[in-house]
């Protein structure tokens, strides 16, 4: 009997260890992410992010944010997009504007794997507002305020950490409701 019981509370424990691996990292989008799957595997399953997925296409970033990394991706959703005026997003995908949708995007991406609490200390160490240098070459300001990190871009908007820290294999995303952009 006692044996009989032992396996019963192996197996149920074997059985609740990938749920609460799932349970660590956010839902995006309606969709779970895998810290085992790389950037791109995770995004093309967020609801929210279809337009900066077919925008990383159309400036033939797939398989540099597939790559080995580490990566951290400031992520804009649709509604991010949305707020661009109206025929940005049409007029960035476009072949001939392939440079300027890659600095763009490449100003949402930092070479380092930075998780929320890593960034909120270094805000904390330069006194309110912190520098970070993206792959693009933009100088993005991040600040903290009641717990929340924001994210100023080169022409001064802002945007909003709304999920943090979504594991990656490859790096780690942080979810934002605007998009950045460069000078």
């Amino acid at each position: 009997m006692l044996q009989k019981l032992i396996r019963i509370l192996t197996v149920t424990s074997i059985a609740a260890i990938p749920a609460v691996a799932l349970a660590a990292n956010p839902m995006v989008g309606g969709a779970p992410m895998y810290p085992e799957k790389n950037i791109v595997e995770n995004a093309v399953n967020s609801k929210d992010h279809t337009t900066l997925v077919a925008a990383v296409k159309a400036a033939g970033l797939v398989d540099t944010l597939s790559g080995k990394g580490p990566f951290t991706v400031f992520a804009p959703t649709n509604e991010a997009f949305a707020k661009l005026p109206k025929g940005t997003v049409e007029t960035l995908v476009k072949p001939e504007n392939k440079d300027k949708l890659t600095k763009i995007l490449t100003c949402h991406v930092v070479a380092a794997d930075v998780m929320s609490s890593a960034l909120a200390t270094m805000i904390k160490d330069d006194g309110g507002t912190h520098d970070i240098k993206t792959v693009g070459g933009c100088i993005l300001k991040a600040k903290a305020k009641g717990g929340k990190i924001t994210i100023t871009d080169e022409k001064g908007g802002v945007a909003k950490v709304t999920i943090a820290d979504v594991k990656q294999s490859n790096g780690v995303i942080h979810v934002i409701d605007h998009v950045l952009l460069p000078k």
